[in-house]
């Protein structure tokens, strides 16, 4: 049934007051690469029934088992409810938090039977992804509810990410309502919060704990601490310690002074190239030959290391598409001789999890994870996630197609999406107008099938108003876009890459949360290393084909790579209007969102002489902001 614009109307405007309120919005693009869009597969009935997407490859071996062994989520961003599209490689992931619940209560029982230790980290980024995490409604806080669920997991040690700290309120709803039910296992080393004292004075104090120590059920000792990399752009009241000023601490001097069995470092930073290094050396200038296993994230991607012969660092990807295996055949803590350790890289889909059991499809559910899995459905319903706005008629891929091109979610988005979205309302005849905004607005593949208000969320979360300038002759607007994408000499380009930088730090410093970059890079290589005739082979589905650094084949299922076309540039434009009076010449409207507004201005102003552009010549096109768009676009084309 086509929805009314009333209605549909009541369904946006709480996604726009809840991203207006949110100053950091855009901070957040630069926070974790791409939100993928998905709506989810379970109906909201109150029995868990499971359904395997056709076409899943099984894992190729069985896990390799030792003394210590550790499950591993990282950059989950609220994907809890599992990834739902039935385009490949979506079915990969398809499992949700309940399957994965699970699991894990599978496996603890497999390692109680071996009589080995079997542990459960998480090492950051809950919050921004999805609806389930950000769809609350007007007066919440993003990824309290959907947090109440990832509570219910035995979770042996948790640690911060940057994500958590965009926001104060989220920070002090994690430190107020979610460290609290880990016990002191969840663990901020670096990373404070400013609450209120008894007193009623500030109080800087951690947000979770600065270390724990604990035995596990076979008696071992750990020791181990939760560092976030050197990250700036947290919110006012809270705190980040550079990893290097943190690790000549007292404190910290003090932690590792005794010696455990094994030290375990969980933590939002990246296993390459970064600061684990000096966590590291701090540790192994007390004690040289202790196990240390490291267990890190932030850049997405699937990547292990070993700085040296006695430690391991992995990182298990993101949006709870992987799931990082490792496990550690311990010696004694004094001897110098190599460690035994595998690493495995788990799809995230029940046919994984049930090789990985050894049960069917009758006995995988237990009470806890139907438990999980109703509740992220009632959940669901109550943020109103399954609203269907339209039908899309075929996949429109992010970086899985080039662009420009009929298969680009780029093309798609600024050539019918936003003038589509941005000129139904409008009853008067408008000008001619040419539309741009930055690529980092779109953050996943938008796929076939019903496009719900789920998919608004992880597709397209940033809630930028739309401004334009009128009587913009075309060809200056043209100009400004070619000349923000680098277009032109080499002494325009390094002036425009300069400007750019300025206006883009948000988004762009690694500092900052940004994790694009590292990402695609991996992707790209992965696309290109690979032989091509391994994704023409019809028995492989696509999926991650990862190469790193430690022994072995990483991947627990063998995969074709995914395509990958890095030819997006950092600002996108419409086609420009056409017509027997158009020219060069003709003035129109030169529509922007606002997050580009100054660099539109510096630019224009640096291209011509007539006029000097400031924001007081911008004016607001349409009351729809970017995060709204393709729910408008879908009632009025897709339906």
């Amino acid at each position: 049934m086509r929805l009314s614009t009333l209605t549909l109307l009541g369904l946006i405007l709480p996604i726009l007051r809840i991203y207006a309120c949110n100053d950091h919005a855009h901070a957040r693009r630069g926070g974790d690469g791409h939100g993928h869009g998905h709506e989810h597969g379970h109906g909201h009935g109150h029995e868990h029934e499971p359904s395997v997407p056709k076409g899943l490859s099984p894992p190729t071996r069985p896990l390799e088992w030792g003394d210590i062994n550790i499950l591993h989520t990282t950059d989950s961003h609220g994907w809890l409810l599992g990834h739902q599209k039935t385009s490949f490689p979506e079915p990969n992931y398809s499992a949700d938090l309940g399957d994965f619940a699970s699991f894990v209560t599978h496996m603890k029982k497999i390692a109680n039977e071996k009589g080995v230790d079997l542990l459960l980290v998480d090492s950051g980024d809950l919050h921004d992804g999805t609806g389930i995490t950000d769809g609350f409604p007007p007066g919440g806080v993003d990824a309290h509810d959907a947090n109440e669920f990832v509570k219910m997991l035995p979770y042996d040690v948790m640690a911060i990410g940057n994500h958590e700290l965009y926001i104060y309120a989220n920070t002090l709803d994690m430190h107020e309502n979610f460290v609290p039910a880990l016990n002191g296992r969840y663990l901020s080393s670096n990373v404070n919060i400013t609450v209120t004292g008894d007193d009623g004075n500030p109080l800087d104090i951690p947000v979770g704990e600065r270390f724990a120590k604990f035995k596990t059920k076979h008696g071992r000792k750990i020791t181990s601490l939760g560092v976030l990399f050197d990250f700036t752009d947290n919110d006012r009241n809270t705190t980040v310690q550079k990893v290097a000023d943190m690790v000549n601490e007292q404190w910290f001097k003090d932690v590792i002074q005794e010696e455990p069995d094994l030290f375990l470092l969980v933590g939002h930073m990246p296993v390459s190239r970064d600061n684990w290094p000096l966590v590291f050396d701090a540790i192994r200038a007390v004690h040289p030959t202790t196990p240390i296993l490291i267990l890190g994230g932030h850049t997405h991607i699937r990547d292990c290391v070993q700085l040296d012969n006695r430690s391991m660092a992995l990182e298990s990807g993101r949006y709870m598409e992987t799931v990082g295996w490792m496990s550690a055949k311990l010696d004694r803590k004094d001897s110098t001789d190599d460690i035994r350790f595998s690493r495995r890289y788990l799809d995230t889909n029940r046919v994984t999890y049930e090789y990985h059991t050894k049960k069917n499809d009758h006995e995988f559910d237990t009470s806890l994870g139907e438990k999980i899995t109703n509740g992220l459905q009632d959940l669901s319903a109550r943020f109103h996630l399954d609203t269907v706005f339209g039908t899309a008629p075929q996949d429109y891929l992010y970086l899985s197609a080039p662009y420009p091109s009929n298969n680009s979610l780029f093309s798609l988005f600024i050539n019918q999406v936003v003038p589509v979205a941005l000129q139904v309302n409008k009853t008067e005849s408008a000008p001619p107008a040419l539309f741009m905004v930055n690529s980092g607005l779109i953050r996943f593949d938008l796929y076939s099938g019903p496009f719900t208000r789920n998919d608004q969320f992880t597709i397209a979360p940033f809630a930028d108003s739309f401004r334009y300038l009128s009587n913009i002759p075309l060809s200056d607007a043209m100009a400004a876009f070619n000349a923000l994408n680098g277009a032109g000499d080499s002494e325009r380009r390094q002036e425009t890459e300069e400007l750019v930088a300025r206006h883009y730090d948000a988004i762009q410093g690694y500092e900052r949360g940004e994790v694009d970059l590292i990402f695609n890079n991996w992707l790209k290589k992965m696309d290109q290393e690979i032989d091509v005739q391994r994704r023409a082979m019809k028995n492989l589905t696509l999926g991650y084909v990862t190469q790193d650094s430690c022994p072995g084949v990483g991947d627990d299922t063998q995969h074709a790579t995914i395509p990958f076309f890095l030819d997006v540039p950092k600002f996108i434009v419409s086609e420009p209007p056409t017509g027997d009076d158009i020219t060069s010449d003709t003035p129109i409207d030169f529509v922007f969102v606002d997050f580009i507004e100054g660099s539109i201005l510096s630019i224009l102003n640096s291209l011509q002489t007539e006029k000097v552009y400031t924001s007081n010549d911008t004016m607001r096109y349409s009351d729809l902001l970017s995060n709204a768009v393709l729910g408008v676009f879908a009632q009025e084309v897709w339906n």
